[in-house]
């Protein structure tokens, strides 16, 4: 698996970072959705992660008809980083049922 770059933010609560890849330059940004509001952006592509009380969203910066296959592996790259073993990627957010 290819290793990727990964940014930070300042403000931990907008954000969790940015994933680059150094050979395309396409960018995905990260967002906790438990602690951030996240506004989708038009033209851009989306992912969700969920992990048991984990919830993420994914979103390409700048995207230009990037393979969705290299989205997907930046994407389970960065689950492993967190060590989100059991993460499952969406297309949609799910609806999280209450226990």
């Amino acid at each position: 698996m290819t290793n990727y770059l990964l940014s930070t933010s300042n403000n931990q609560r907008q954000k969790l970072g940015t994933i680059h890849d150094p050979d395309t330059k396409l960018k995905i940004t990260v967002v906790d959705l438990l602690t951030a509001p996240f506004k989708p952006s038009k033209g851009e592509v989306r992912f969700f992660v969920t992990d048991g009380d984990t919830q993420l969203a994914f979103e390409t910066r700048g995207y230009s008809k990037h393979r969705k296959v290299l989205i997907l592996q930046m994407i389970a790259w960065y689950c492993l980083y967190l060590g989100l073993i059991e993460a499952q990627i969406h297309s949609t957010l799910p609806l999280l049922h209450a226990s």
